[in-house]
């Protein structure tokens, strides 16, 4: 798999919210941004809503590993950011990796 670098900052959240266009599903919203680059950037963002620390986490796993599996797939020069909504609990991985093809898919950043 090719490196993806990861959005850490909260100023580097807050561009890509602002400037950027989203699109939802039942498990995930994504906000999409075209960086300059030829190099995805990705986030994840997981509420308290959603549950405890180990909820969270768990999920947060989850769509990482969706995304490195969907990943190199993905149309380059993107910041990419994934927010978990309170559905996603439920979700297998199965779910969650449709969930973010059909995101990417709806973006036509998916090849």
């Amino acid at each position: 798999m090719e490196h993806t670098l990861r959005l850490k900052k909260n100023m580097e959240f807050k561009k890509v919210y602002d400037k950027g266009n989203s699109m939802a599903n039942r498990l995930l919203v994504l906000f999409m941004m075209k960086n300059g680059e030829d190099f995805n950037r990705v986030g994840f963002s997981v509420s308290k809503k959603v549950g405890k620390s180990v909820v969270r986490n768990r999920v947060k796993r989850l769509m990482k590993e969706s995304f490195r599996a969907v990943g190199p797939t993905t149309a380059k020069g993107y910041d990419l950011i994934f927010i978990a909504r309170i559905n996603i609990k439920e979700a297998t991985y199965g779910d969650v990796e449709k969930a973010m093809v059909h995101l990417l898919r709806k973006s036509k950043l998916l090849k």
